[in-house]
């Protein structure tokens, strides 16, 4: 509110008071009420006349020109007309009946000096000793504080509430400066600037008052002594007041800007943190020079105070949100590698890796791909992908140049660090055609060498940012070790294969008198080598030695003793008389090997067959431990071979018996492993030698590679077409006539 000197109002002009019954109540009530705050004014007569009033009557109607009496109230406070208050005090002389009002509102004054102000009144008749009024008493207290204060803190509590519900910070801030603009007793403009996180400049907040030239040319001023009233309030951590912007050196620099918007004071204080960091700047503007009051430094301590508390509770939500899409993007660029890993994990093929590559970053990381490699010194492409098929049409059939100076593949490959570039790559290319505005080469590297570069194309406005970068050099290196993989798988599958053949026959041999059939099928996928072996080999004289075995372990030290067995019966069968002393002599080479060359035992069949005179097969063999031999005979009747013998590489001396075997026309005997018998079924059972017998007996089995397809139809029946946990090898000896057939 205004204040004003506090004048005493003129001495009483009108006649003397009737000394009559309200004489004297009267001068006591002017005794009682001369000095006080509450507002005391004595009317006399239809037109209201001013008889009487004290000092806060002619403060509360604005004092000047008003603070007089002897003039009818009508023409002291003419604007009380248009608001109902004569009204009241006519009816008040005209019934003698009192009038209470409470938090009356007045407006007192007009046009800019107006000012609003609330009262608590009595209007009550003055009596004459008749009985009869003469006039109106009028006593009141103004409550116009109190009102305000009661405003103030609904306002107050309206913006903590919306501060409780997360309104958004603008609308805050915004209501804040309304509520006080409209509160303030004064004309006043309220402007809030929110602070830098690093609290070196300050940005528009709310000012919904000032001019939108002003707002933007003070947006983002810096913090610092000097800088107006909310920079250098800022930069001190105090309340700055200037007073007279026309006149103090802080404005220097701002002092036509603020003449434009015609301000005259700035009282700025700044906004806290609950660690002292510097949140912003909450201002309180005039339009005339002023000083503040404790009153009004007491307001601005509270909303600063509240606006500290709206952008704590905005930034600790923003950072919340920021924590949540940091984790969203996190969780999503983990999904992608997550699922690009398993889809280039998902075929042990070099180049259907490295095509898969290609296919993940599309439309993912950018809308083309490309994948190049080195293969035997030369770099060649071998994969592309786009969002379309005309553009993957166009990219696949570009034949690039590598050249070191003009190709950024080239380049790549050279150095092994990535390379990006806002521009078509150089170098001839359908870059016009597929609109592309800029690219990412990112390498493949083995052990830190690039053995080739995965290349990502942008078109149109979009760019590579540093997340980009980054994800697709961590999928490039996934994908390099996932195409290693595959090319290290492939490359020791044909190893293992080469040398499992090398322990094979290369291919089955013609023998007189009878039809040979083999079978060789390893465990897993193949890596290693398997330990089963079979050999068929001529002895002279008509005479041909066989054998089927198992070396204990698989791998290298399982070749090494394939081969040893193999080599060693080849080397002694022709010079020793019987098969009974080559399997001696092989078990003599077993117990000899050197213990780098592995321990293991094995297990032998080990025979010589010769075409008989008189047709069919005799067979002489040994049993060394190894699964008993099956005898089909020309009734197709399975039975086993009852030959005994211990294994191999255990003993000196073991015992090795032979057995005598004669193979009629169209019989046929059976060498197996114990993948075959051992083979499981869903159910964890196994074949059996009692299975494998039945497969064979009342089949019409009549050719060697008949039996074999017999026993396999049984096997993979019974299994289910599960993967089988060991090797399995099959050799089949079926006589087919006399020794001159």
């Amino acid at each position: 509110m205004t204040r004003v000197p506090e004048q005493q109002p003129a001495p009483d002009a009108g006649p003397a008071a009737d000394p009559g019954a309200d004489g004297g109540a009267e001068q006591d009530l002017r005794a009682l009420f001369g000095q006080s705050s509450a507002v005391f004014a004595s009317l006399a007569g239809p037109a209201h006349m001013v008889e009487a009033a004290n000092a806060a009557f002619f403060a509360a109607i604005g004092g000047g020109d008003r603070a007089r009496v002897g003039v009818p109230v009508e023409q002291l406070i003419p604007e009380l007309a248009e608001q109902g208050f004569l009204a009241l005090l006519n009816r008040v002389y005209r019934t003698g009946e009192r009038h209470i009002g409470h938090d009356a509102r007045i407006l007192l004054g007009v046009g800019p000096e107006a000012r609003e102000a609330f009262f608590d009144f009595t209007y009550e008749p003055r009596l004459d000793a008749g009985g009869n009024v003469m006039g109106v008493r009028v006593i009141g207290v103004e409550t116009t504080q109190v009102k305000q204060a009661q405003r103030l803190t609904a306002g107050h509590r309206a913006l903590l509430e919306q501060i409780a519900r997360q309104e958004p910070l603008d609308r805050v801030l915004h209501g804040m400066a309304r509520t006080i603009e409209e509160l303030a007793p004064e004309d006043v403009l309220v402007s809030v600037l929110l602070a830098d996180p690093d609290g070196r400049h300050l940005r528009h907040g709310a000012a919904p008052s000032l001019p939108d030239f002003y707002n933007q040319a003070i947006d983002g001023i810096a913090t610092g002594e000097g800088v107006g009233s909310c920079g250098t309030a800022a930069h001190r951590r105090q309340p700055v007041i200037v007073t007279d912007i026309a006149t103090d050196p802080f404005w220097d620099d701002f002092r036509d800007l603020a003449d434009r918007a015609r301000l005259a004071a700035c009282w700025s204080t700044p906004v806290l943190g609950r660690d002292g960091s510097l949140l912003g700047t909450f201002a309180m503007y005039h339009r005339t020079p002023r000083a503040p009051q404790e009153s009004d430094l007491a307001l601005a301590r509270v909303f600063a105070g509240t606006a500290a508390l709206a952008i704590e509770r905005h930034r600790a939500e923003e950072a919340r949100l920021a924590a949540e899409n940091r984790e969203r993007a996190a969780r999503r660029d983990l999904a992608f590698l997550l699922d690009a890993s398993t889809v280039l994990a998902s075929d042990l093929d070099y180049t259907q890796t490295l095509q898969r590559l290609a296919a993940a970053c599309v439309p993912a990381l950018a809308p083309l791909s490309t994948v190049d490699i080195i293969d035997a010194g030369r770099v060649r492409r071998v994969a592309t992908a786009a969002t379309t098929r005309p553009d993957e049409h166009r990219l696949a059939s570009h034949i690039p140049v590598y050249d070191a100076d003009d190709d950024a593949v080239a380049r790549v490959l050279a150095s092994g660090v990535s390379e990006i570039a806002r521009r078509t790559p150089t170098g001839p290319g359908p870059w016009q055609d597929l609109k592309v505005t800029g690219y990412l080469c990112v390498p493949l590297l083995d052990r830190g060498t690039p053995f080739g570069a995965l290349t990502l194309l942008t078109t149109g406005e979009d760019t590579f940012d540093g997340h980009t970068v980054a994800l697709a050099e961590e999928l490039a290196r996934r994908a390099a070790s996932a195409a290693l993989n595959a090319r290290q798988y492939t490359e020791r599958v044909t190893l293992a294969h080469d040398l499992q053949a090398g322990l094979l026959l290369p291919q089955v041999p013609e023998l007189p008198g009878a039809e040979l059939a083999t079978y060789y099928h390893p465990a897993g996928e193949g890596l290693d080598i398997g330990g089963d072996f079979y050999d068929v080999f001529p002895l002279g004289g008509g005479t041909w030695a066989f054998m089927l075995g198992d070396v204990c372990g698989r791998g290298a030290i399982a070749a090494t003793t394939t081969a040893l067995v193999r080599n060693t019966a080849r080397a002694v069968a022709p010079l020793l008389p019987g098969p009974d002393a080559v399997v001696r002599a092989v078990n003599r080479a077993l117990l000899d090997r050197p213990d780098s060359h592995g321990t293991g035992f094995v297990t032998l069949l080990y025979g010589h067959l010769t075409p008989a005179a008189r047709g069919g097969l005799d067979i002489t063999l040994v049993r060394a431990g190894h699964t008993f031999p099956l005898h089909v005979d020309a009734d197709r009747s399975a039975r086993f071979v009852n030959s005994q013998g211990l294994l191999l590489g255990i003993t000196t001396d073991p015992h090795l018996p032979t057995h005598q075997l004669h193979l009629r026309p169209s019989e046929s005997l059976l060498l197996y492993t114990d993948g075959i018998t051992e083979a499981r079924d869903p159910d964890g059972e196994q074949f059996g030698e009692e299975r494998l017998a039945q497969a064979l007996t009342g089949v019409p089995a009549h050719s060697a590679q008949e039996v074999v397809d017999a026993v396999n139809g049984a096997v993979r029946a019974f299994t289910g077409g599960i993967d089988i946990d060991d090797d399995q090898a099959l050799l089949v000896l079926t006589a087919t006539g006399a020794a001159g057939a």
